[in-house]
């Protein structure tokens, strides 16, 4: 009897199914809207469809991810390609920007040009070139922000030093505008929404008017992850892309609108600090590409800023020294062609 009871459960183990083994992955984000397609992903188990656990971290400012990705301790990252990005690099800190994670795209313009409102209803401000000798606001030097300020000076014919720039993180623009501490800034949602409805400001241009198609945040690969860890690399772009889909699938003129929006403005509210879903509705989203893929031109315009600005240490680095499509490439690939949701 003790015999054909241990057979029993001999048998009955044997036909239970072992749970897939997964893998870890670290990742962090600064948890904003555009780290949306890290979200979707853990939100909605494309993560772990693919045999990963990830465990996501919030780091706020995107330079301090720069040493764990370089030494391993995280294997994936989200910021701008900006100054420290290029000069880790150059340092031989191992990390790549692999795939967008928030772009300019026509009628998605996350950031804008604003000009305090009594500057515009004064005619102060009449057009670009008024923006000579104003005092602009920019979320950090030696970023893509800075360099949109640039472009927009450009369109008036002005260069950088025809202005006096300063560097206030984006909810601050708020205060200051309030304080005529500055007369313009280039700012990102959902700040600049604000400022607009607060009376502070004016929205003048978006983005995507100045500077479209400008390439503003990636998501980064360490490098040991990348090369020791290339199944685990891919699989986890597979799921971001997947989320990245779906996120495009929630978008409609300019606005989360589309036919999934109220699923993603859920996750927004759940993963972001914007807790507000009618703020979601409102501001200007970003644009994220559904291969994942880099707009390049604009990252090497960015570089030939920054080298101007004399903030790359290496005088020879390229666009090409900081990147690593292979990952989204393959992994858009074996998804196929992205085709939008209700269309």
């Amino acid at each position: 009897m003790k015999v054909a009871v241990l057979c029993a459960i001999v048998l009955a183990l044997a036909a239970t199914p072992v749970p897939a083994q997964t893998e870890k992955v670290k990742a962090a984000t600064p948890g904003i809207a555009s780290d949306i397609g890290f979200f979707i992903a853990d939100k909605k188990g494309y993560f772990r469809n693919e045999g990963l656990e990830v465990e996501l971290t919030r780091i706020d400012v995107s330079p301090q991810m720069t040493a764990p990705l370089g030494m391993g301790q995280l294997d994936v990252g989200a910021g701008t390609v900006a100054v420290n990005i290029y000069n880790a690099v150059a340092r031989n800190i191992g990390l790549r920007a692999v795939a967008d994670k928030g772009s300019i795209r026509p009628g998605y313009g996350f950031s804008g040009l604003l000009v305090r409102k009594d500057h515009v209803e004064s005619g102060r401000f009449k057009g670009f070139a008024d923006l000579k000798g104003m005092k602009i606001a920019v979320g950090t030097f030696g970023s893509s922000n800075s360099s949109a300020v640039n472009e927009a000076l450009k369109k008036g014919g002005l260069a950088w030093r025809d202005a006096t720039m300063v560097e206030i993180n984006f909810p601050q623009h708020l205060p200051a505008y309030a304080n005529k501490a500055i007369d313009a800034s280039m700012t990102n949602e959902p700040t600049a929404t604000r400022a607009v409805q607060e009376g502070l400001a004016v929205r003048v241009a978006g983005n995507d008017e100045i500077y479209p198609d400008q390439q503003t945040a990636v998501v980064l690969y360490s490098e040991r992850f990348a090369r020791e860890r290339p199944q685990a690399a891919l699989k986890f772009m597979r799921a971001y892309l997947r989320a990245v889909r779906d996120y495009n699938d929630a978008l409609a003129d300019g606005r989360i609108a589309g036919p999934n929006a109220d699923e993603v403005i859920s996750i927004l509210t759940q993963y972001t600090f914007i807790k507000d879903p009618d703020v979601h509705r409102r501001i200007t989203p970003p644009a994220i590409d559904p291969d994942g893929r880099l707009g390049l031109a604009s990252l090497r315009n960015d570089l030939a800023f920054f080298k101007e600005q004399r903030l790359i240490q290496d005088p020879a680095m390229t666009v090409e020294s900081i990147i690593d499509t292979t990952f989204a490439e393959q992994a858009a690939k074996e998804l196929g062609p992205y085709r939008p949701r209700g269309k």
